[in-house]
């Protein structure tokens, strides 16, 4: 494997420390559900749904959230961006100790809305700071630190929880957030370049109704970024009901731990390709790969089995997140990412209830089958959607003296309505 690429990457000033703070700055977050949880549970004496619903209460106030934050960024800049974030982040971590479960519930969903855009706000700054060349292997290098930081947090949240105290776990997990925040305000890394102003200025296609932003490539993209997440999100569910099933759920750690691995080794090869792969195409396969898992004969082999699958996982992260990147004007490109948060978000949303509600219906093999298929048909769909808007676009050459010849305004028209779409 060429490992040239990273090297160039890593050689960029500055990419190397951002790179590196984004896993200490995403441990707090991806934390965030396990310490709910637990608190929920251990501490207030609630049960898991109700566990569930403070959760959910955080990503519905994040999705609403996540576009208003970007917007922010774009016209105020970073710093004054964070600041009511700041002010959030302290507010909610200082009372959620001490806060009944009705009051942390409604809490939950106003700081939502309001927490600092971690991972919007390092994807940005990479999309500014690496040349347009070079951002496959940044992307990657983006989704291996994720990968990392969910096979460390979650473990590390159960353990401070269940062997100090959730309100420790709490604390901790606030003061992480804080200072992560904080960081990102002191350090202030460029979310638009210097000539961004006039890159900002071009002009893109708009009926009227919708965000000049939202092409139709854009809309795709963000269709092929939810059904990624539902593969993923779907896939959490069903590892732990497919063992569940075989009485073998205390192997789940060896089967994630495996399905990170594959994502890990999965992103490096990935960022060191020079070709470019569509996103769809990777969430075809991976959806592909995906639906069979639970036919797995023992929880070994599915440990075995989801390798395929986890390979694929960064890649198809880090292609959204750079098509993503690339599609998006620079004036409005933290906006856009709070929307593709918010695709993210939504992905997840519904990947977890609809392998939940195949297993109970089908079995522990349900769930792989159904966000499998799922995925799949989604890739699929883009994938026949962006051939033929290029069908569309090619323009066939006009035979000399054809009647057309004295329409010249009308194909220009046509062709540059061809090209914006």
């Amino acid at each position: 494997m060429d490992v040239q690429p990273y090297r160039d990457l890593l050689r960029i000033p500055g990419v190397a420390r951002l790179l590196g703070f984004s896993i200490f700055a995403r441990v707090p977050r991806a934390a965030m559900g396990v310490v709910l949880t637990l608190h929920v549970v251990l501490g207030l004496d609630q049960g898991y749904g109700a566990a569930g619903l403070l959760v959910a209460a955080f990503t519905v106030g994040s999705a609403l959230g996540a576009p208003w934050r970007g917007r922010a960024v774009d016209r105020l800049g970073l710093r004054r961006a964070l600041a009511p974030s700041l002010a959030a982040e302290a507010a909610f971590w200082g009372a959620s100790p001490f806060l009944g479960y009705e009051a942390l519930l409604v809490t939950s969903l106003i700081y939502g809305v309001l927490a600092v855009p971690t991972f919007g706000i390092i994807r940005q700054s990479l999309g500014v700071m690496v040349p347009a060349e070079r951002q496959r292997p940044a992307f990657a290098l983006d989704s291996m630190s994720v990968e990392v930081t969910f096979m460390i947090a979650p473990a590390a949240a159960v353990l401070v929880a269940t062997q100090v105290s959730t309100t420790v776990a709490l604390v901790a997990s606030g003061v992480a957030n804080v200072a992560s925040g904080v960081w990102f305000f002191l350090l202030d890394p460029p979310t638009r370049s210097a000539d961004g102003a006039a890159a900002g200025a071009v002009p893109h296609a708009t009926d009227g109704r919708r965000p000049a932003w939202l092409t139709t490539p854009m809309a795709l993209l963000l269709v092929t970024t939810v059904g990624a997440l539902l593969v993923l999100g779907g896939t959490d569910v069903a590892i732990v009901a497919s063992l569940r099933e075989q009485d073998a759920v205390g192997l789940a750690t060896v089967v994630f731990l495996m399905w990170s691995v594959g994502s890990l080794a999965g992103g490096l090869v990935f960022g060191a390709m020079h070709r470019p792969v569509s996103p769809a195409l990777l969430l075809l396969v991976m959806g592909l790969a995906t639906a069979p898992m639970g036919f797995a004969p023992g929880p070994w082999w599915l440990a075995l089995a989801i390798l395929p699958a986890g390979v694929l996982c960064a890649p198809v992260l880090s292609a959204t997140a750079a098509t993503a990147t690339a599609l998006a004007p620079e004036r409005v490109r933290g906006e856009v990412m709070g929307w593709y948060g918010s695709a993210m978000t939504a992905g997840l949303s519904l990947g977890a209830p609809l392998a939940g509600q195949a297993a109970d219906v089908l079995g522990g093999w349900g769930g792989f089958f159904a966000v499998g298929v799922t995925g799949a048909a989604v890739g699929g769909a883009v994938l026949v959607a962006e051939t033929a808007r290029r069908s569309r676009a090619v323009v066939p050459a006009m035979p000399v003296g054809s009647a057309d010849e004295t329409a010249p305004e009308k194909r220009s028209v046509s062709v540059t309505g061809g090209d914006l779409r």
